[in-house]
């Protein structure tokens, strides 16, 4: 894997130390409704409250990512002989639907942001296989912490090629700054309140947990 340039500065580390902090009292402030959805995803079918698979992170170091189950156990072998439509697509649980739309499941990140793998904002964390192929100009997006949210989720998110998003991802990374950040936060919340191009190829069917 070629050598990533880590982003640095006084921008970045005051990101970092905000991020814990407010994870951290949103965890605190969140946990009735956390422990209600992992209720919810257990009683609503088998399996595992939450989805764990390891993802690159800053610099390609490899974590855990944690999410809330929207998939069926055996969504792996469910792909064959089914028409995958969206919202329709029968390896999607009934909470998993819910989740989905309000994107509830990515709460569990909250605890990757805590133990400093994560960012609120930042490129997605992606697999491995896919950073794999990476040009070196592609590895820039691994400068900062992979986000929740990010700058290529707010212009488009499963409705633009992943080529494109990766090149969202690194103009995010050559343009940061805090403000930058809070442009995104502010344009995630509208695009929460919308349903389109939410229901992309998840990626729970690569490894169920």
């Amino acid at each position: 894997m070629l050598k990533v340039q880590e982003l640095s500065g006084c921008q970045v580390k005051i990101k970092y130390i905000l991020d814990r902090i407010a994870a951290l009292v949103l965890v605190v402030l969140l946990l009735p409704l956390l422990l209600l959805i992992y209720i919810a995803v257990k009683i609503d079918s088998k399996g595992h409250g939450i989805f764990i698979q390891e993802r690159v992170g800053l610099g390609g170091k490899t974590f855990k990512i944690y999410k809330f189950r929207t998939m069926k156990v055996n969504a792996a072998n469910m792909g064959s002989g089914i028409i995958i439509d969206g919202e329709n697509d029968p390896r999607i649980t009934r909470v998993g639907k819910i989740l989905r739309r309000l994107s509830l499941d990515e709460l569990p990140q909250l605890i990757n942001i805590i133990k400093g793998e994560m960012s609120f904002i930042g490129p997605r964390p992606t697999l491995k296989y896919q950073v794999d192929k990476y040009s070196e100009h592609q590895m820039r997006r691994l400068s900062v912490k992979p986000g929740i949210t990010g700058w290529a989720q707010v212009n488009g998110r499963n409705s633009i090629p992943w080529s494109k998003r990766i090149e969202y991802d690194i103009w995010y990374v050559n343009n940061y700054s805090l403000l930058l950040d809070l442009k995104i936060l502010l344009k995630t919340l509208r695009v929460l309140f919308k349903d389109d191009n939410i229901y992309g190829q998840s990626d729970e069917i690569s490894k169920m947990v």
